[in-house]
Parts: structure tokens; sequence; C-alpha cells
């Protein structure tokens, strides 16, 4: 890797870290980000940020993780809002979507590109 792609990176936690099919919040460059751990057949990470604009608080990290269809999401935990983890986008209003981040898992670590 090199430096300008490293500095893009930021390590947030160990995979291990994260119960399989929930969240955890972590600060990556001064932003609250929701970062999912979904077990299974298509096991996979996934981070959007951790503000939720229905209810105006820092709580997708808490939500219930699942699927509508093909789509990967989190309820929020306050509304109830499905948010999809591989884009952001809010299902009911798609108005008030959340960024979605880049995510990969080296050496046993969650890295989040920002």
């Amino acid at each position: 890797m090199n430096d300008r792609i490293e500095q893009d990176w930021t390590a947030v936690c160990e995979l291990d870290d994260i119960v399989p099919d929930t969240g955890v919040c972590a600060l990556v460059k001064g932003a609250q980000v929701a970062v999912f751990h979904l077990a299974g057949e298509d096991a996979a990470v996934y981070a959007i940020d951790n503000y939720d604009p229905h209810s105006q608080a820092a709580v997708l990290s808490r939500g219930i993780v699942g699927s509508l269809g093909e789509r990967v999401v989190v309820a929020s935990p306050i509304y109830k809002q499905h948010f999809d983890l591989r884009t952001g986008e809010c299902l009911e209003t798609p108005e008030l979507s959340v960024s979605a981040y880049r995510v990969k898992v080296a050496g046993g670590k969650v890295w989040i590109a920002a």
C-alpha cells in the first residue's frame, strides 16, 4: 500500500470486537460512524453515518440489522426508518439518507476510508 492510500484508511477496531449481526460506533476523522458486522453466508462489514437525521440523534449503530428484499438494512432504534447499509439510503425518506463509507478487513482489523 502506498502512503497516499494508507492515509485515507483508519483502523477502528478488531473484527472480533463487533458481535456478529450488530453494530458499534467509531470515531473516524472527527465523525461518528456506525460499523456493522454481518455473519453467515453473506458475511460482510458495512459502515454508514451514526447520525439518524429523523431523530437527530447519534444512534444508528444501536439499530437492528436485517434485510428488506435484497437490501441489507439497519432499522433506526428510535423511529424505525430503514437505512441501506451499502448505500446509506433511507428507504422511507430518501432525502434523509446518510453517507456510506468504504470498509475493508485486513490483519483482523476493520478499516474505514473517509
